[in-house]
């Protein structure tokens, strides 16, 4: 998968954010997980796997206090992020969805259920199917940008925590846990049925939709 553009805009907020989301999203995982005949079981259980990881890790860099704990922030995004989309990779492999998985899948799985508005028109379900977008390097810009602008307001909030290290470690834990059952419910929502891609959409965005969209979270 080639490399996907750098927001150059320094100023904007969540630039950084959104500059990561892009690398992750520039290169989907291997996996060595192969389909299984129990996917739901296969699934849950790499799921909890990579909820209890997450977890670990995000609370271990939670425990600097004060200032040094917010430079470890987007660490924390990081390393997240580098768990989920292998869990969503893993997952994918378990209902045989390895050779289909696309980041525009990833970016759907990881940020549906908190950034709603922003994946809303990347994948939609009609009937027992689920249509993908395929989108530009424009688009998918645009999105990470929207993505980004979201989870930086959520982790000023966050950033508090940082200032009661052992509390505040718990608490980030446990959130890096529940985001990460979030998002493999979503993956596993979306490979268990069937999927059918759509042409690449230009630089203005998807268009208007023919069919119902998911109620989202």
């Amino acid at each position: 998968m080639d490399n996907l553009p750098v927001i150059p805009d320094p100023d904007q907020p969540g630039h950084k954010i959104a500059n990561a989301i892009l690398k992750f999203l520039g290169k989907i995982p291997e996996t060595k997980q192969s389909e299984s005949i129990t996917p739901h079981q296969s699934a849950q259980a790499i799921a909890n796997a990579a909820a209890a990881k997450a977890a670990a890790a995000a609370g271990a860099l939670a425990l600097p206090p004060g200032p040094i704990g917010w430079l470890t922030i987007l660490p924390e995004l990081h390393t997240m992020w580098k768990i989920q989309t292998q869990m969503v990779a893993d997952i994918a492999g378990a209902y045989g969805k390895t050779a289909a998985l696309s980041r525009e899948q990833m970016v759907y799985c990881l940020f549906r259920h908190g950034a709603a508005m922003a994946v809303r028109d990347v994948v939609v379900r009609v009937g027992d199917r689920y249509l993908v977008r395929q989108l530009s390097p424009k688009v998918l810009e645009k999105i990470a940008k929207k993505i980004g602008v979201k989870i930086t307001q959520k982790s000023l909030g966050k950033a508090v925590s940082r200032w009661l290290p052992v509390v505040g470690a718990l608490g980030v834990g446990a959130y890096a846990f529940y985001d990460t059952v979030k998002v493999a419910k979503t993956a596993m929502e979306l490979f268990e049925h069937d999927i059918d891609v759509e042409p690449p959409t230009g630089g203005k965005g998807p268009p208007p939709l023919p069919t119902r969209t998911l109620e989202l979270e």
